[in-house]
């Protein structure tokens, strides 16, 4: 093979704030080796600041409600200019990508499952799963960060299990630290005496946070001492500040929008909270457990892979106020428990979701799938 750098371009539906860009950062910044660049079908948005300097960002620009195939012509270009040794995409929101890099001569293709999103949660899209099947012969390798997205591809979409592989998400460890709890106690600027019950993600109808509001204000009726934090914004946050209002709760409830300090709010947090009624795999449930936090969460996508209930957490039906109620209850008075569910977290994110084992898969699988086609 040449020794120049192989040359790997990234597509995605955006590059605003979300898990998937966190891991899109994640991996880029883990694999310096390569040659990246980086392509938002949509607008760039704030996660394009967290990218290295030299890798090289393109907006298509595409406009909501824009055809499929303009966009697809677009990048068709953008690639041809690129001259990618392999483009790797990421969700249904970016999967024009593999008919553009077929059409390219691009000579490996990736295509990445995160998750799945409000306008079809259970992935049951009849017409999205077909145009699935079709593009699948012009893939190399599908990849899902949850055997429970894998078990959908294969059993439900009906793709071949010879071409899925499982690359969980993985978590820097030292980045996110009960270490930083201190820190983050002064940033949210709360007492010792108070519990902070907290989220952090993007604020929108995927993650449910009419539910958490719901089941905090039944907690909060009963215990002067707890606040909650959402940390993230999105276009659901006038919605929830109205509906806190609605329930008494303006004084209890903080929105503290996106902040740059993450990682020290996370330690700052005495129980973490994730209602989504869809998940792939969560990278703020794997910050929040690498952070030494107990964590309450649906049972949904791959959340029960990474959350073992009654040992590191404790999972609950997705929309299901009372049953959120009660585990955020049976954390708040029993600070032995947060404490052993939180120790349990941390043990598990270092030793099983590291950043540094989820860069090494993909490092293997580019250089595999690079090396194969080289060699044809």
């Amino acid at each position: 093979m040449s020794s120049r750098p192989l040359r790997i371009v990234h597509v995605v539906p955006t590059l605003d704030v979300g898990g998937l860009e966190n891991g899109l950062v994640n991996v880029v910044a883990a694999l310096p080796e390569f040659a990246h660049a980086v392509v938002s079908i949509g607008p760039l948005g704030a996660f394009a600041q967290r990218l290295p300097r030299t890798v090289e960002q393109v907006t298509l620009g595409k406009a909501a409600g824009e055809p499929m195939r303009l966009a697809m012509f677009r990048l068709l270009r953008v690639l041809r200019r690129l001259e990618p040794d392999l483009v790797h995409s990421r969700n249904w929101g970016a999967i024009e990508a593999v008919p553009a890099a077929w059409l390219a001569g691009v000579r490996a293709i990736v295509h990445s499952e995160h998750g799945r999103e409000l306008a079809d949660p259970e992935g049951l899209n009849a017409r999205r799963n077909r145009f699935r099947r079709l593009l699948a012969p012009l893939i190399d390798r599908i990849v899902t960060v949850s055997d429970d997205l894998k078990t959908w591809l294969e059993e439900t979409v009906k793709l071949p299990g010879a071409k899925l592989l499982v690359i969980p998400n993985g978590v820097d460890t030292e980045r996110f630290s009960p270490a930083r709890r201190l820190e983050g106690r002064q940033a949210l600027q709360v007492s010792d005496e108070t519990t902070v019950v907290g989220t952090v993600g993007r604020l929108n109808g995927i993650k449910d946070y009419p539910t958490l509001l719901t089941a905090f204000a039944e907690v909060a009726r009963r215990a002067e001492h707890v606040r909650l934090v959402f940390v993230g914004d999105g276009p659901q946050r006038a919605a929830l500040e109205a509906a806190a209002a609605a329930l008494g709760m303006k004084e209890r409830v903080s929105f503290l929008g996106e902040r740059t300090d993450v990682p020290a709010l996370i330690a700052g947090l005495d129980v973490f909270v994730l209602p989504s009624i869809a998940e792939g795999m969560s990278n703020t449930l794997l910050e929040a457990m690498a952070a030494g936090r107990p964590v309450v969460a649906t049972g949904v996508g791959g959340t029960p892979e990474l959350v073992e209930d009654g040992v590191t957490g404790t999972l609950v039906p997705a929309r299901h106020p009372a049953a959120l109620t009660k585990a955020i209850d049976g954390y708040l008075w029993d600070a032995g428990l947060r404490t052993a569910h939180g120790e349990a977290a941390r043990a598990r994110a270092v030793m099983e979701f590291g950043l540094a084992s989820m860069a090494s898969r993909y490092r293997d699988l580019y250089r595999a799938l690079a090396a194969r086609r080289e060699a044809v």
